[in-house]
């Protein structure tokens, strides 16, 4: 039998029990990997637990003949993402990789958000992807190999309504990726995010009042979990050793190689500038160039293939 894409792979998926996660802990068992299944089991706010959820995963990983283990460790407190590292090094001797997928949501236009909106997500998706990242690192950098995988949004990378906090935090996380990388290339080890396109729980809640809102949900619909988790298990895979510092979108069956921040345009002046001179001169050269007020779906325009 052909050896599988990551035969022998030990991977933790934070936020597995459901969604995205859930599929990629599916596939990355079905290409061999040995998987901790971490999920607390809460709503999508952060609220409550359930050992359900991820317990459910591993049956279903199981009963496909594949390994894994139950992880129900929150990645928000540091000591409780260093015990969902020791629960792979415990049932499978290693760490190989690590999927920081485990997120709330806690919409609100910014100028009504609280303190305590602010810092869940934040604690969950940016918080909680160093505190896995870091636990797990010392690891890689012994055995000179390892791979990250950390789901960031458009909504950071380009923008959106009510999410000042989730895309923050995912924004922020591209470049906690990009530092990682930078460090972490000496011993072989990489990281990478993806930018999620996807029908699931987090964004079940989008509004189906009338037929063209009905319409644009069914199409998010055909935009299953499933879809992420290919380039997922690719990125943790031996075959992706010279891919890192990158950031992918999926959509549907679309996958995109997503830009990152490099100089637009410049003016310079001999003299140097005053502020007269930059609002007559230096603004109107570079206004050409603005960047526009863009949200995720003006990017994005077209309807998923």
């Amino acid at each position: 039998m052909a050896q599988k894409m990551v035969q022998d792979k030990v991977v933790v998926v934070t936020g597995a029990g459901g969604g995205i996660g859930r599929d990629m802990a599916l596939a990355l068992a079905a290409a061999g990997a040995k998987v901790v299944v971490n999920d607390i089991g809460t709503s999508t706010t952060g609220e409550g637990t359930d050992a359900g959820p991820a317990q459910k995963v591993v049956e279903e990983i199981k009963a496909a003949g594949g390994q894994a283990v139950a992880n129900m460790d929150s990645v928000a407190e540091a000591a409780a993402a260093g015990r969902i590292i020791q629960c792979a090094l415990d049932h499978f001797g290693r760490i190989d990789g690590v999927v920081n997928n485990a997120g709330i949501l806690r919409d609100r236009f910014f100028h009504k958000m609280s303190l305590d909106e602010w810092d869940a997500v934040l604690k969950v998706h940016l918080y909680g992807s160093y505190y896995m990242s870091r636990a797990a690192a010392s690891h890689f950098k012994e055995q000179e190999s390892g791979a990250f995988v950390h789901m960031t949004s458009t909504s950071g990378l380009i923008g959106n309504f009510g999410q000042a906090n989730y895309s923050a935090a995912k924004l922020g996380l591209v470049a906690l990726s990009k530092s990682i990388a930078l460090d972490m290339q000496k011993f072989h080890v990489r990281s990478n995010c993806i930018a999620p396109f996807a029908w699931s729980r987090m964004i079940g809640s989008i509004p189906t009042d009338t037929p063209e809102q009905q319409a644009r949900v069914a199409k998010i619909q055909q935009m299953t979990p499933n879809k992420i988790a290919p380039l997922a298990v690719y990125l943790l895979s031996d075959q992706a050793q010279d891919v890192n510092a990158q950031v992918f979108a999926v959509r549907n069956n679309e996958i995109f190689l997503m830009s990152q921040p490099r100089p637009l345009r410049s003016v310079h002046r001999s003299e140097g500038w005053t502020p007269e001179f930059i609002a007559e001169h230096g603004m109107p050269a570079l206004k050409a160039s603005f960047v526009p007020m863009e949200r995720s779906g003006d990017v994005f325009s077209w309807d998923p293939v």
